[in-house]
């Protein structure tokens, strides 16, 4: 009686351990799953906020300058400055410079052209 309880306590406890074993794989496939779901929604996230700050300020640069009926104030160009920076994309940023520094009207429209095109392409989906 005494040798068949000491086997069913050994079988019993293989079965306890057999499902811990079970409880702690799942448990540990269920962490790698939502460790890779978070990265992923952190890598999204931070698209979202290059696209929107990128969008802001293509949005502020067609208001105060496209739009403009009159010539550009220097508030206006340091808001557009800051948010040229605040995108903290250096390639914008360079094209910027290269607009800003336009001597002539053809040199300027051919600016706005190649900065409209590179914020547009930066937009990432």
């Amino acid at each position: 009686m005494l040798a068949i309880k000491t086997r069913l306590s050994k079988l019993l406890a293989v079965f306890a351990a057999a499902v811990l074993l079970a409880v702690v794989s799942l448990g540990a496939k269920n962490y790698i799953e939502v460790k890779k779901e978070l990265q992923a929604t952190k890598e999204a996230l931070k698209i979202q906020k290059i696209n929107d700050k990128n969008l802001g300020f293509t949005k502020l640069f067609i208001e105060q300058v496209l739009q403009a009926e009159k010539e550009i104030d220097f508030e206006t160009r340091l808001k557009l400055e800051n948010a040229v920076r605040g995108i903290g994309d250096e390639e914008i940023f360079t094209q910027w410079q290269k607009f800003i520094e336009s001597k002539t009207e053809a040199e300027a429209q051919k600016g706005v052209k190649n900065l409209l095109d590179l914020l547009v392409h930066k937009i990432q989906t």
